[in-house]
């Protein structure tokens, strides 16, 4: 199996409209809002970067997603652990997690099946 590189970029923080401007500072484009303090911005050719707001109790988190070509043409080395086997989300893709030697969580994004 191999990735076809980075889908999208998902970070977590306690003040959505701050982080915003944070990466609009730096070239990137709103791209839309989901008006629940959450939206994605894009730089030039890279993947996009989704920012969601978390409570100020939640530690925040980044994570990379990977993209895969179909889902069900994967097949791991059996020494990767799966987290989560491949499931469709709410965004209309298919998603697997998956951890990495030193504890990382790593998410597989595949397009819908079918």
């Amino acid at each position: 199996m191999s990735t076809q590189g980075i889908d999208a970029v998902f970070l977590e923080t306690h003040n959505w409209g701050k982080a915003a401007k944070f990466f609009q500072s730096l070239g990137f484009t709103l791209e839309f809002e989901t008006g629940h303090d959450s939206g994605q911005l894009r730089g030039n050719d890279g993947p996009p970067v989704f920012i969601a707001e978390v409570p100020e109790d939640r530690e925040t988190r980044a994570q990379l997603v990977l993209k895969v070509a179909d889902a069900d043409a994967v097949e791991l080395d059996p020494s990767v652990e799966v987290v989560a086997p491949f499931e469709d989300t709410h965004h209309g893709t298919r998603e697997m997690t998956v951890r990495d030697p030193d504890g990382r969580l790593w998410t597989l994004q595949a397009p819908p099946k079918g």
